[in-house]
């Protein structure tokens, strides 16, 4: 090692503190109680030993953690591949306290219970569990016991932190406790279910036949679950003026100096704020602890005025799926040329003997999490870039399925066998042509605009392995449905040049068309599919779907559109 550690620790010390307030990605020194918050990773790694043990990284298992930070490819890369970096080895960790979240409470209430008590009814409790992988699931949390009672509805809430962008496998037991034990394994199984946490969100009540073992019914027996989240959606909006302050202090980015003066402080009530407006303001003195103890004729640091004090809801990502907003998924997939022959192994639609590709990989992946939020499970799905049959005419919105007037593949199994089916049945030709499936995509979600609710929300899976032929045309569509209830992932597959996607994502500034119209607002997210060859299934999806609550969230705040259904407010 260069530096020595005492040398590298205290670089370390002075950049954690330099950074501590970020909420961005934050960094954990294994066996240091120090937790250090980025917008630049490679500042960190950046000329500084790693101490012995490594660096951890606290906020998320693999590379979402690094969101909105795609000029790090090397470090992301590095990190989610386990590769080493410095000649030291990387290892990762997860923090829940640290990620962004939302936390739910499950409600939940069962019906027509096996009885297994002879002389007396069962006495349920319901445990929640979580697939913990490898076929081992994890408890989370556990209801009260009922005595005697076979239609229990249970008073102590389930809580789960709730991620848009995974797919949550969890398991609902339900058992007769006749004993003081916390182990369950001597208690008689009264029946349980499998679900997805993004199906019980995504429904008002979530009601199913509970089973003993798969495909054995427990008799008559159902679970119904509810959804809540754990929030307060109220946001105070205050308009303050201030006068004859001590002196003028510039506002600093909190990320990049931590030198803050104190000009004073003051105390009211929210009552108090609020009964300021329509020309009414409400003073305060601004007052300076240490100056008041120290100077005699002390009298204040000037005078903070509220104009006025408004409490407005916020609605969530939540908020908008449990009200009833339906995410409709289009997939389109590039059949062009350049992807190689599919018969040929070096062709990247080449079907592998374990019958997959990275095409296939990007559709489970993000279909996946995706498919919970669509009641019918009916999934658009269509090609470009490939001559079609019977007038063998290149075609860049051809549906998978070969039905143009119906192109629904029913569930992400349907997409998969739709796009089995059609490789032998055409010929990959070009050019590589994004706008026609965009267009078409928009056009449903222009309609959805004119019902002028927020009852659906669109996203497109675009996946190419190559530069765009139409750039100035899919900036144009892309521009045009940053105004639409709409985003648009791409995924790019092989190892071509993807700067032009990386264009399109519009990170670097906001993207705009061929005469300067700039989008409304960001929609796009462009992953190369290359950096997620090493990782696990579900890194691909996390990554990508990300953002994608914040669109639907921002889209419909920009329209005022609320929620179908109005979460209940609840005092906090």
């Amino acid at each position: 090692m260069s530096d020595s550690p005492t040398k590298s620790l205290q670089c370390l010390l002075n950049w954690c503190v330099l950074f501590q307030r970020s909420m961005a990605v934050v960094i954990r020194l294994q066996g240091l109680p120090i937790v250090a918050g980025t917008m630049d990773i490679r500042h960190f790694f950046s000329g500084l030993t790693i101490p012995d043990g490594g660096v951890h990284i606290v906020g998320g298992e693999l590379v979402w953690i690094f969101h909105g930070m795609k000029t790090c490819w090397l470090v992301v890369h590095t990190l989610i591949c386990g590769c080493v970096l410095k000649s030291t080895a990387l290892s990762l960790s997860h923090d829940q306290m640290a990620a962004c979240v939302s936390r739910v409470e499950l409600s939940v209430s069962c019906r027509s219970l096996l009885d297994r008590d002879l002389g007396s009814r069962s006495d349920p409790l319901c445990v929640l569990l979580q697939d913990a992988g490898g076929g081992r699931w994890a408890e989370l949390d556990r209801t009260e016991k009922i005595k005697n009672c076979q239609d229990p509805e249970f008073c102590k809430k389930l809580v789960v932190d709730y991620y848009f962008e995974k797919v949550q496998k969890l398991k609902f037991g339900v058992y007769d406790i006749d004993n003081k034990s916390f182990d369950l394994n001597d208690d008689d199984y009264l029946g349980g279910v499998e679900c997805t946490l993004g199906q019980v969100v995504s429904s008002s009540v979530f009601t199913r036949a509970l089973e003993l073992k798969q495909g054995k019914p427990a008799g008559k027996g159902t679970i119904t679950i509810s959804a809540e989240e754990i929030k307060d959606t109220r946001v105070v909006y205050l308009e303050i003026e201030a006068q004859n302050l001590d002196k003028k202090v510039q506002c600093a980015d909190h990320d990049n100096d931590g030198s803050h003066d104190l000009i004073g402080t003051l105390e009211t009530t929210l009552a108090k704020m609020q009964t300021a407006g329509a020309g009414s303001l409400v003073e305060y003195e601004c007052i300076h602890p240490e100056k008041k103890q120290k100077k005699k004729h002390y009298k204040n640091s000037g005078i903070i005025r509220i104009k006025s004090c408004k409490i407005e809801t916020e609605y969530s990502f939540l908020d908008y799926v449990m009200g009833g907003c339906q995410i409709n998924f289009t997939v389109g997939v590039d059949f062009t040329a350049s992807n190689g022959d599919p018969k040929s192994p070096d062709s990247l639609h080449y079907i592998s003997p374990d019958g997959i590709n990275e095409y296939l990989s990007a559709i489970w992946s993000v279909g996946s999490v995706v498919q919970d939020y669509d009641t019918d499970k009916l999934f658009p799905a269509f090609g470009f870039g490939a001559q079609v049959p019977p007038s063998w005419q290149v075609s860049h919105e051809f549906a998978l399925n070969f039905n143009p007037s119906n192109p629904y593949c029913q569930g992400i199994q349907g997409i998969v066998d739709a796009y089995r089916q059609i490789l032998p049945q055409i010929q990959l030709y070009g050019p590589t042509n994004f706008s026609p499936i965009i267009n078409h995509v928009a056009r449903f979600a222009a309609h959805s605009l004119q019902q002028g609710t927020a009852a659906q929300y669109f996203i497109l899976l675009i996946i190419t392995d190559g530069e765009i032929t139409d750039l100035d045309q899919t900036r144009q569509a892309i521009v045009n449905a940053s105004k639409l209830p709409m985003s648009i992932i791409i995924v790019g597959v092989g190892e071509a040049d993807f700067k032009a996607m990386e264009f399109l994502d519009g990170d670097n500034g906001v993207l705009k068309s061929v005469t300067g119209e700039p989008a409304a607002r960001d929609i796009v997210q462009f992953v190369p599919f290359r950096q997620f060859k090493n990782a696990p299934q579900e890194a691909l999806s996390q990554m990508v779907l990300a953002e994608v609550p914040k669109q639907l969230v921002s889209y419909y705040k920009w329209q005022g559109c609320p929620p179908l259904k109005l979460p209940e407010i609840k005092a906090m």
